[in-house]
């Protein structure tokens, strides 16, 4: 009986399979013949804490924050002096809108900035002599007050801030001091932004 049988074909040895080689990725250029490369430096400057206060500034200087008096837009505030370095400090100038408790009283509010900031909150106290007598106000000057910390949000500017601690101020049906003041302001760290706020009311 005859059998045929195939003739296997003829495998190359691993050893003897030749591969072309792959040519090396070269970066891309730029017009000028360098090579293209990431700067992580444009990045970073975009959301440089001295690029976002300097267009805050402008803003400010342009339209200080308003409040409504009787249907009419009226400028409660004004800048009197601005460091633009790290940890830049400034000193806003509000006055108690009319027809409130505060009515022609000014105050003055003190911000400072770190190098997170607009993703870390400022720091922001009332100064100066005449420090409002308000529920949520400190004689020390810390306000209690949540944008300050917990719910404070990048989307969040000084404007905005202004305009809450004045509306805080207008809302208040009388002048008294926070029930802790006298324990607060002799226990409290200077940095009100490390105190474990509780808060509570309208403006809290």
């Amino acid at each position: 009986m005859l059998k045929l049988f195939k003739k296997p074909k003829d495998k190359i040895p691993k050893s003897e399979i030749i591969t072309e080689p792959k040519e090396p990725k070269t970066p891309p250029v730029s017009k000028c013949g360098k090579p293209l490369q990431l700067d992580n430096s444009r990045w970073e400057a975009s959301i440089h804490p001295s690029r976002r206060l300097h267009k805050e500034l402008m803003s400010l200087i342009k339209e200080p924050p308003p409040g409504s008096y009787r249907g009419h837009r009226k400028r409660t505030a004004k800048l009197i002096r601005v460091s633009t370095d790290y940890g830049a400090e400034w000193k806003i100038n509000i006055k108690g809108f009319e027809g409130t408790l505060y009515e022609g009283e000014d105050f003055q509010l003190l911000f400072k900035f770190n190098n997170k900031y607009p993703f870390d909150s400022p720091e922001v106290t009332f100064i100066g002599s005449n420090i409002p007598v308000h529920p949520h106000v400190y004689s020390n000057g810390h306000i209690c007050l949540s944008i300050l910390t917990e719910d404070w949000s990048p989307a969040l500017s000084v404007q905005s801030v202004c305009l809450s601690i004045a509306s805080m101020l207008s809302s208040c049906r009388e002048k008294k001091r926070p029930p802790d003041n006298t324990l607060y302001v002799k226990t409290c760290n200077k940095n009100p932004k490390k105190t474990k706020w509780w808060y509570h009311g309208a403006y809290s």
